[in-house]
């Protein structure tokens, strides 16, 4: 439920010219979500922490991510969505390859590190690329 409610307020900001502030706050919250989730094992309220962050993050950086490309490209919606969830389909199904092969020779403590890593470029290349006023 607070995924939803988040990706409806990220939805909101970035209908109001905010899409690109949202999407860094976003993927602060997934890099950060990585923390609590790497002691989950210890703590059942860690994991819930580390599970609402990241579910708020991704959830965020989603509906900005296709607010802005079809506010880009009105009149090439279906075409945009298509292209946007054929590379998001690949990205998810490329994260679940490695972190199964990285849970395999690291365990959880790895996954998360790697969960993270990305995160973190992620967020690198949104500040790099961000536009300045």
């Amino acid at each position: 439920a607070l995924g939803a409610a988040a990706a409806a307020r990220a939805g909101r900001l970035a209908d109001r010219g905010l899409g690109e502030a949202t999407t860094g706050t976003a993927l602060a919250l997934l890099a950060l979500s990585w923390l609590p989730l790497a002691f989950a094992g210890t703590s059942i309220a860690l994991l819930v922490v580390g599970i609402v962050l990241l579910d708020i993050g991704g959830q965020a950086v989603h509906v900005v991510n296709q607010s802005m490309i079809l506010g880009a490209r009105p009149d090439a919606h279906a075409r945009l969505v298509g292209c946007y969830m054929l590379f998001y389909s690949a990205g998810s199904g490329l994260g679940a390859i490695a972190s199964t092969m990285t849970y395999a020779h690291a365990g959880w403590i790895g996954v998360c590190a790697l969960g993270a890593a990305v995160s973190v470029v992620a967020f690198a290349v949104w500040a790099v690329t961000l536009r300045r006023a």
